[in-house]
């Protein structure tokens, strides 16, 4: 991978704010991956509203997108929305500039573009406008669709024609040099409770979230009822678990407690914000584990609860209840178990 000098960065961000207002009118709707106002989280929700609509839905994922992009594709795409010479002088510059290797020997290239640079996201969302957006609207005007850089869904009403389309979209990609990923792409049941059978796929990720059955309530009737919405995934669950043992405060005896809020109540308020949009509930497990961590803080940080789990459990039972508002999760009822 090429990382981009400071200069080069610079030199992307200038082309970037020329090139970017040419063709962003000209995306669509339901294009959202690292576009200005659109969101990940809108993404998510109109996702849940298609699922409860359709019964069936396609996923896919492109292999390799940044390495294996066709470049004279997207150059011919690139002087489509601009006849700026310079732009598309330093567009070319980038995309054919070679990679050095783990031994210092440099490697040209005729396909992909420089993961990290500041300028790929929007020469892969104008290169996947045209495989994949515009192509989705001209030969399936009624299949609603959304992608995010290079994940993609597609709602279909019936098994069948779940698998015609995919089997145009395997097609279509290898046309445009490009490849599914074999294991991310499938075709998915969104099963509720009133769709029934048995499928190999019921679940699928998107963002962040798992998208699957689940048992919910309707505040309206009291009575809880099955549906096919979304909760934070695994292995957000797991990244989320690994960040705080990565943070390492639990050893960080110089701090207070208040230091300890002070520092990471700006991570903890955005993963409730993003991740606790839906079924907030799913995020127990990360902050069980963030409260487990601050009592074996406690049993680091004073003397009299070493080796003590039960009375340092009790110790920040205690602080919460005086202090409620002290860490994010606490202000929002996620205290949890410290026993």
């Amino acid at each position: 991978m090429n990382v981009p000098a400071v200069a080069d960065r610079i030199a992307q961000m200038v082309v970037k704010l020329t090139f970017e207002p040419c063709v962003e009118p000209y995306f669509l709707p339901d294009s959202y991956g690292y576009r200005p106002n659109k969101s990940a989280l809108e993404a998510v929700g109109i996702t849940r509203q298609r699922c409860w609509q359709y019964d069936w839905l396609v996923e896919y994922d492109i292999r390799g997108l940044f390495d294996n992009l066709d470049q004279s594709l997207l150059l011919k795409a690139v002087k489509k929305h601009t006849d700026n010479k310079w732009v598309i002088l330093y567009i070319e510059r980038w995309l054919k500039a070679p990679v050095q290797l783990p031994d210092g020997s440099l490697q040209g290239r005729d396909r992909g573009v420089a993961q990290g640079s500041v300028i790929s996201p929007v020469l892969s969302n104008l290169f996947l406008h045209y495989v994949f957006d515009i192509w989705m609207k001209k030969r399936h005007p009624t299949t609603p669709w959304r992608r995010y850089a290079d994940d993609g869904l597609a709602h279909c009403k019936t098994q069948r024609e779940a698998q015609e389309l995919l089997t145009e979209l395997r097609q279509r990609f290898e046309d445009c040099g490009l490849e599914l990923h074999p294991d991310k792409t499938k075709i998915v049941y969104c099963k509720d409770g009133s769709r029934k059978g048995k499928y190999p796929n019921t679940k699928f990720n998107f963002l962040g979230y798992c998208f699957r059955t689940r048992l919910v309530k309707n505040s309206k009737r009291n009575s809880m009822f099955l549906s096919f919405t979304p909760a934070v995934s695994k292995e957000a669950l797991k990244s989320m678990r690994a960040a705080t043992r990565k943070w390492n405060f639990r050893n960080r005896t110089d701090l207070s407690l208040k230091d300890i809020a002070k520092i990471y109540n700006p991570i903890l308020r955005g993963w409730i914000g993003y991740y606790g949009k839906y079924c907030p509930s799913g995020l127990y497990p990360v902050f069980r584990h963030f409260n487990h961590t601050l009592k074996a803080w406690v049993m680091h940080k004073y003397k009299r609860f070493k080796g003590h789990k039960t009375r340092a459990g009790i110790f920040l039972e205690r602080v919460s209840k005086k202090e409620p508002n002290l860490f994010a999760h606490w202000k929002i009822g996620m205290i949890g178990a410290f026993a």
